[in-house]
């Protein structure tokens, strides 16, 4: 046998067994799901006992749009974690999107209850009519003084806040060079060229000339419900380390037009770069490669002819293979569209490419939005948490038959808002529940909606995960769009073990945004990452949590700083939380 041959060999071998475990998860996501007993956790809505009584409320528009409203406006509820104060408690960051109505910052007291103090911080009234009104918030220490800093994506004008400390924030959009007209549903920090720096990734929606109360023109939506690219243009901006921030998006090639709702970022491919991950409305998903910090590739990985409405793009390790895989949501309407959710395996190291696994309940859960995996019950293996529905209103009526014909009329047509029909009262996909998937490993995922107490019919948009009360598990936050945020208290059965770790940076960037870590316990690897934003609108708890069943202990824990050094951890204590500073050297 030649050596050609051999490799040969070796890739269909892979290529084989690549295919193989794709063919047994899809089998696994079928199989019945009957008699599996208690889930092993309770979900208890507690937001008015917790003190977080904050409601959305969507954006008024230009009378222009009057017909079309309720589809254009249907966004902006977003919600975001983070420790504003240090003290070791998770806080919440809620965002508005009507002129006046502020946003909200509730600070966690530590004694089961949050005070809202927004105004006093001066993070609260952004949505004002020459500005903008906001659509979501990430946050992020971009000049690593410990301090978390704040950044509001908008319809509108895009505001940086940097922390002062004594929960004081400073406007600092203008000297820092980010005050662009985007009319942005996501962004996330991350370190791109690994130089101790974050760096912001701003996605866009419309394009940056549509303003939605000040309209020079009606022709603003997409021109094609399938590969439409005629949206606003993503931006990156590098952190130059002296408070500023230049734009590099055509030198990095990641300006993407594809109507972008939602990015995610992780290295995908184990080269030590994190790489781009988007998801595109009326179009393919797009997947970017960090080739070494001096650009990014846009890679086929299996997503070019995919096209749907992607919404959110969460990561997780769905199979404890210790590889980061990716949650797409999509929209699913029976008798109209099914498009269903995007499961993807991440096989690029064996063939090059991501593989959808999604079927039953996990590619069927309606108009889906926000979704986040995250272990619910701690027996080591991650769940879904996923919500639905778009515009709630008359129940008797639907926009879909309307819908469906602007779907098959020209692109030149319904590219103008003027021609699409008037939705009235009407309502598109409302009063759907959100769906608790549980991860069942080999099984396949059940949904435990209401078994665990999940029952509203709210139009949710963000969620993130987080232990609110530092107990060992993870709770549930949602906004909400233009009713009450919800938040859920987990109550997990005990028995399981659990693992967690905060991380801080020094050679990398402070927050460690971009640190992968894996575990290595009973149940097999698992991977996770510290995210500057993920899911729709979102940013969960950067303090990672693994659940770990009834594993009584971690072998070891290999954590990938985003500097490039790698560090492990061993015989480590469970059922608590490990304060992890990154080392000058190992």
């Amino acid at each position: 046998m030649t050596s050609l041959d051999r490799r040969r060999l070796i890739v269909s071998g892979l290529f084989l067994g690549a295919i193989g475990l794709v063919a047994y998860l899809g089998q696994a996501r079928d199989a019945s799901l009957a008699g599996i007993g208690h889930p092993g956790f309770r979900l208890e809505e507690v937001s008015a006992d917790v003190g977080i009584d904050f409601r959305h409320h969507r954006p008024t528009l230009d009378p222009v749009f009057d017909n079309i409203a309720p589809h254009i406006a249907g966004v902006g509820a977003g919600v975001s974690v983070t420790d504003a104060n240090r003290d070791g408690w998770p806080d919440l960051y809620f965002t508005n999107s009507r002129f006046d109505e502020p946003n909200a910052l509730y600070l966690n007291q530590g004694d089961g209850r949050f005070v809202e103090m927004a105004a006093s911080a001066g993070v609260a009234n952004l949505n004002q009519k020459s500005e903008g009104v906001s659509m979501g918030s990430v946050w992020g220490d971009y000049d690593n003084d410990g301090l978390e800093d704040l950044l509001v994506y908008r319809y509108g004008y895009l505001r940086l806040y940097r922390n002062l400390g004594s929960l004081q924030f400073e406007d600092v959009t203008a000297s820092a060079g980010l005050r662009r007209w985007v009319n942005s549903n996501g962004a996330i920090w991350f370190d791109f060229d690994r130089d101790g720096l974050l760096d912001l990734y701003v996605t866009a929606y419309f394009r940056s000339d549509v303003n939605l109360w000040n309209p020079v023109t009606t022709r603003i939506m997409h021109n094609s419900f399938e590969f439409a690219a005629n949206g606003g243009r993503n931006l990156l901006f590098r952190n130059v380390g002296d408070g500023r921030f230049e734009d590099v998006t055509e030198r990095m090639g990641v300006g993407s037009t594809r109507w972008t709702l939602a990015a995610a970022s992780a290295d995908f491919n184990a080269d030590g770069w994190p790489d781009l991950y988007l998801a595109n409305d009326y179009g393919p998903e797009e997947f970017f490669v960090n080739e070494g910090g001096t650009r990014f590739v846009l890679t086929r990985a299996g997503l070019e002819t995919d096209s749907k409405s992607g919404m959110s793009v969460s990561l997780g390790d769905m199979s404890n293979r210790g590889r980061l895989d990716v949650f797409v949501t999509n929209i699913s309407e029976r008798g109209y569209l099914f498009q269903d959710n995007n499961l993807r395996l991440n096989l690029l190291a064996e063939v090059g490419r991501f593989e959808d696994v999604a079927s039953g309940v996990v590619a069927d859960a309606g108009w889906a939005w926000g979704a986040q995996f995250g272990d619910l019950n701690n027996d080591g293996w991650n769940d879904l948490y996923v919500l639905n529905g778009f515009v709630s209103a008359d129940r008797d009526k639907s926009y879909w038959y309307e819908m469906s014909k602007v779907a098959g009329a020209n692109g030149n047509i319904f590219e103008d808002a003027r021609n699409w029909p008037a939705m009235g009262s009407t309502s598109l996909s409302g009063y759907e529940r959100s769906r608790v998937l549980l991860n069942l490993g080999a099984s396949g995922w059940v949904d435990v909606a209401d078994s665990v107490g999940v029952t509203d019919e709210y139009d949710g948009r963000a969620v993130a995960l987080v232990d609110l009360f530092n107990r060992g598990v993870l709770d549930v936050v949602i906004a909400n769009q233009d009713q009450p945020a919800t938040v859920y208290r987990n109550t997990v059965t005990p028995g399981n073990h659990w693992i967690g770790f905060a991380l801080e940076g020094t050679r990398s960037n402070r927050s460690a945004i971009g640190a992968e870590v894996v575990i290595e316990f009973s149940g097999g690897h698992q991977r996770k990452v510290v995210d500057g934003g993920m899911g729709f609108a979102s940013q969960n708890d950067r303090r990672l949590h693994f659940g770990l069943g009834s594993a009584g202990r971690v072998e070891r824990a290999v954590i990938h700083w985003p500097s490039g050094m790698t560090q492990i951890l061993t015989d480590l204590a469970v059922d608590r939380l490990h304060h992890v500073v990154e080392p000058d050297r190992l």
